[in-house]
């Protein structure tokens, strides 16, 4: 279990040394570059979210399918 926390972390860590190299050698201007990553931020936030409602109604459901109780089909 240590040994994939170890490599989650250490991809979280190269990720973010990456992404502030890329904004240090990046063409745009600090205002645009941070405008970009903002809204771009923000469009990764409403996705979440639209995914996260879509399951939500998915697994509610689900559970509603397994605690219902059967119909009784015998006549």
């Amino acid at each position: 279990m240590r040994r994939i926390l170890m490599f989650f972390a250490g991809i979280l860590a190269g990720s973010a040394a990456g992404a502030g190299i890329a904004m240090l050698f990046a063409p745009a201007a600090g205002k645009e570059m941070r405008a970009s990553l903002r809204s771009r931020f923000q469009e990764i936030i409403e996705d979440s979210a639209r995914a996260a409602a879509t399951r939500r109604i998915e697994l509610e459901a689900e559970l509603d399918s397994m605690t219902t109780p059967p119909k009784d089909t015998s006549g």
